[in-house]
């Protein structure tokens, strides 16, 4: 199947913003037609209201229904195991199933036992930061080692194979690939993390995939196992090192908020909070397929249908906060839908808003003079990808 040749609507973007045909979307129809960039045609939701209504609803917006992009082709047997263990592409009950035997593991009050560690390992990136020498980039030295050796060490990961998961990571995030070669950048990832699942079958360690193997081996298959770990190894460092990179960049260019948290670190929670809405990296949760036909902002949708949820849109939306295109970061952004919403609610949240508390105040106390090394104009932003984030940020000091 032949890629798309531009970004579709749900990726675009203007800088930080959405584009202006997305918000003009939201504020008109609320629900409009789009191709998604495997090619088939779906329905893109933009209003805040209406994308939680579709995210919280997975009865009428199936996830289990929806197709496993560029899998046509392949054998029902393989297309079962690549699924196998992927809580985003299935429903309750399996869904509720999964996830409860992981969610103990991604309390806050789990999350807090990891602080101490994982300021160390802040500390270590921030020395590695500036043992590289000014002009460095950020993302190679920070905000990707951040995030990749908290989930190597939480999962049980080797992190001397970084530079390999986050290369398949970025491939697998990415929608320009034809489906031949997302298919064999799936398999490759699934042959390393069934290879992390035998060695962890073998002698479980302390990890969190030794526990899932002690305390669950029998609950779950080997298929299970390596769907799970593989989905946590994806998520549990892309999304939240381009969180890293982009927030600072954010607040690079808006320097009066950056002082605000250099000044008084006390205020990182809700500055998070809003750096995750302004942002919104995740431009979109997998597609949903409608089991019956639903009417969206007045717009009938037929059963069997794509639904597409635009999380930027949505969390720029006028009906749910004030001036939301202006980056606050004193004001209170609950209800954001930047991790999603309802069963399918991003279960790292804890984790990765753990590692945001914790690193952006320790970046801006090192150093207080951090400025861009380049012109705005020529910051490198990912292209093609499921996640609005950064290939490099030059950054001095």
């Amino acid at each position: 199947m032949e890629q798309a040749k531009e970004l579709p609507l749900q990726q675009r973007r203007n800088g930080f913003d959405p584009a202006e045909e997305l918000s003009r979307a939201r504020d008109g129809e609320g629900v409009v037609q789009v191709e998604t960039p495997w090619g088939l045609p779906a329905y893109l939701v933009c209003r805040h209201e209406d994308v939680r209504r579709v995210l919280s609803d997975p009865v009428q917006f199936s996830s289990a229904l929806t197709p496993l992009r560029g899998t046509g082709a392949l054998d029902p047997d393989e297309v079962a195991r690549l699924r196998a263990g992927q809580l985003i592409g299935v429903d309750p009950p399996e869904h509720t199933r999964l996830r409860r035997l992981l969610t103990p593991e991604f309390t806050v009050r789990r999350m807090r036992r990891l602080e101490p560690r994982i300021a160390e390992i802040v500390q270590t990136a921030l020395d590695d930061l500036e043992r590289a020498g000014k002009p460095a980039d950020l993302m190679a030295h920070f905000a990707l080692p951040v995030p990749s050796l908290v989930i190597c060490e939480l999962l049980g990961v080797p992190y001397a194979d970084r530079a390999e998961f986050q290369d398949r990571s970025t491939r697998l995030l990415g929608t320009s690939l034809s489906p031949e070669e997302l298919n064999a950048v799936r398999r490759e990832d699934r042959a390393y993390m069934a290879g992390l699942v035998a060695r962890a079958q073998a002698d479980p360690g302390q990890d969190l995939l030794g526990m899932l193997v002690r305390e669950h081996g029998d609950d779950l298959s080997a298929d299970e196992l390596t769907g799970v770990a593989g989905q946590l190894l994806l998520a549990g460092h892309e999304t939240t090192a381009h969180m890293l990179g982009l927030g600072t960049l954010a607040l690079l260019r808006h320097p009066d908020q950056m002082a605000m948290i250099r000044e008084d670190p006390a205020r990182i929670e809700p500055a998070v909070e809003e750096l995750l809405r302004w942002l919104s990296i995740s431009q979109s949760p997998p597609p949903r397929t409608t089991t019956t036909e639903v009417e969206i902002a007045g717009q009938v949708i037929p059963a069997g249908a794509l639904v597409i949820c635009s999380l930027p849109a949505a969390n720029r939306d006028p009906a749910f906060i004030g001036d939301p295109d202006r980056l606050d970061v004193t004001r209170e952004a609950a209800g954001h839908v930047a991790f999603g919403h309802g069963v399918h609610h991003c279960l790292g949240a804890p984790l990765a808003r753990m590692e945001m508390r914790l690193a952006f105040p320790a970046l801006l106390k090192r150093f207080p003079a951090l400025a861009l090394a380049d012109q705005y104009e020529q910051v490198d932003y990912l292209a093609f990808s499921v996640v609005f984030g950064l290939n490099s940020l030059r950054v001095t000091w």
